[in-house]
């Protein structure tokens, strides 16, 4: 039997003695991309969050690739196969476009070549420094970033957040395409339900630190009664 590319077992997690996460069981599969989605303040980004290190752990079990990882430090997780574009972005200001993709590399596939071939508009602002790019330049370089650590679990919290709608059309594009290539295990937190449904065959709702609903993405936007029912206010 193959093992999930990601695990959560019965995890307990939040921040200092504030637990935020209840008893969440999720596994992802290799190659599987899933989206989570619920109102505000529920957990979504606390649990990417989770997965990476940068919470308390109070009870339960992170795996990657079958490795227990629950009590690696977040560089070691990156290490492992962890990739993580944080909602803030957290591109590095003083870099140039280039230099921020550089000083992330590590060997594999992803280089700064298939970089600027999966976002042009980075290529032709590659000597730019990460202060002189727009939002949804900071986006990309931060997927960019992200992939270029050549991960085999993708994390993305809301990188549709702020953007023009042009921007999000064209971030959507680029990851339905990283989906189709397969290989690449993700996990999408979007307040942009649609948007999320859209992209994922699979959807996790979560309230109040809780999984609610985890099944097909399909089922959902067939049914807006029982989307509204989970989350109780649908965004467009």
């Amino acid at each position: 039997m193959l093992e999930h590319a990601l695990k959560l077992d019965k995890i307990f997690a939040g921040y200092g003695e504030t637990v935020v996460l209840e008893d969440i069981e999720l596994a992802l599969d290799a190659g599987e991309t899933l989206s989570i989605i619920g109102r505000n303040g529920v957990g979504k980004s606390t649990l990417l969050a989770t997965i990476m290190g940068h919470t308390t752990l109070h009870g339960g079990r992170v795996s990657l690739h079958g490795k227990e990882i629950s009590k690696l430090a977040t560089y070691n997780r990156v290490a492992s196969g962890l990739g993580y574009v944080p909602q803030e972005r957290e591109i590095f200001p003083s870099l140039s476009l280039r230099e921020n993709l550089e000083v992330a590399s590590r060997p594999g596939a992803w280089t700064v070549e298939t970089v600027f071939e999966l976002f042009p508009r980075l290529a032709d602002r590659a000597d730019n420094r990460g202060n002189q790019l727009s939002g949804g330049e900071q986006q990309m370089l931060s997927i960019g970033r992200a992939l270029i650590g050549n991960p085999t679990v993708l994390l993305m919290d809301e990188p549709s957040e702020g953007l023009a709608p042009v921007i999000v059309e064209e971030l959507s594009r680029v990851v339905k395409r990283l989906t189709k290539a397969g290989g690449l295990s993700m996990i999408l937190v979007e307040q942009n339900t649609r948007l999320a449904l859209d992209i994922a065959p699979r959807a996790v709702v979560m309230d109040r630190g809780r999984i609610v609903y985890d099944g097909k993405s399909e089922m959902l936007r067939n049914d807006p009664a029982k989307l509204e029912q989970l989350i109780g206010v649908v965004k467009a």
